[in-house]
């Protein structure tokens, strides 16, 4: 039973000692779990770090894969590609004390990046993951009028599916960013509510701004911004300016130039669903199985897409 008192996320977590935070979507996603990782730290938990990298992984030192597929990023990791979040994070977690190494996986299709995961979560002993986006697009079934940036979101939802884990929960938080690559949120909204029918949706909560998870995160950010100033983070850096007090068309970065920003309090609310769940709604996530490359991904989506008719997309009505 939940409580009102309690996010069922956490309640879903109470058991667990060992829980892996887990970037979905690539670049920074990981950044967006980390004021769950925080809270979870502070309740007594060995909480983990990984991400679907971006980054050339495969120019990395031997020493650094774990195994096929999985590489341990720490603090001084030696690389040649001038963009690699997952380094500038450790870097951060070593500055404040923080368990420094942040798992990468490189972008390989579902069969490679479960087994990725199936390494981590043995090696670890881990009985729960959480999947993080930042934004809203995995919570897409397939059939919405557009499907945002999915193919690493699918990739990592799927993945972790088939995980034997106890606890497998996924968090979007970001609400409204995904508005720039196409994404309805009303339509989003109509998915939240089915997956509520179904019993799978966990519930709604927002990082509160005098937290030690709010100025950790914002501390995280803004060291990732300065470490990467050609390409920071859109979607941190919006979830970050929401948490500031920010409101409406506030840049924060010239990569935005040109667009309008719409700067606002949900986004930095958590929603958090049933992962398998999640994998049930979705339309065309079986397809993935087997897959070993990303772009075998892109492809079995776009075949999707061009059998089905998208349901409308529908404006707020107030």
């Amino acid at each position: 039973m939940f409580s009102l008192h309690e996010p069922p996320l956490f309640t879903r977590l109470k058991q667990a000692q060992r829980v892996l935070v887990a970037g979905a979507g690539g670049g920074f996603d990981v950044y967006a779990g980390l004021p769950l990782a925080v809270a979870l730290w502070e309740l007594g938990k060995d909480v983990h770090l990984a991400n679907l990298s971006f980054s050339r992984l495969h120019g990395l030192d031997l020493e650094v894969w774990v195994d096929q597929d999985v590489a341990a990023i720490g603090p001084e990791t030696a690389t040649r590609d001038w963009y690699f979040p997952e380094r500038s994070l450790a870097r951060w977690l070593e500055a404040h004390d923080l368990p420094s190494t942040v798992y990468a996986f490189p972008k390989v299709g579902v069969s490679p990046l479960r087994a990725a995961y199936e390494v981590l979560v043995e090696r670890l002993d881990i009985d729960a993951v959480v999947l993080v986006d930042g934004g809203t697009d995995i919570l897409l079934r397939g059939d919405e009028a557009g499907l945002g940036t999915p193919e690493e979101d699918m990739a990592s939802l799927a993945a972790v599916q088939g995980l034997e884990v106890r606890e497998k929960i996924v968090a979007c938080i970001g609400f409204g960013v995904d508005a720039y690559h196409g994404v309805n949120h009303v339509q989003v909204l109509e998915n939240l509510a089915a997956l509520d029918r179904d019993g799978a949706y966990l519930g709604a909560f927002s990082i509160p701004r005098a937290s030690r998870a709010s100025e950790f995160y914002l501390d995280a950010v803004a060291y990732a911004q300065a470490e990467t100033p050609a390409r920071p983070s859109i979607v941190n850096g919006s979830i970050a300016a929401a948490l500031n007090g920010q409101v409406g068309d506030a840049h924060f970065t010239a990569r935005t130039s040109g667009s309008e920003l719409f700067i606002n309090p949900l986004m930095t609310i958590y929603f958090a669903v049933d992962a398998d769940g999640l994998a049930r709604r979705s339309l065309y996530l079986d397809r993935l199985e087997g897959t070993t490359l990303m772009r075998q991904i892109r492809s079995t989506i776009q075949s999707f897409r061009a059998e089905i008719t998208p349901r409308s997309p529908r404006a707020f009505p107030h």
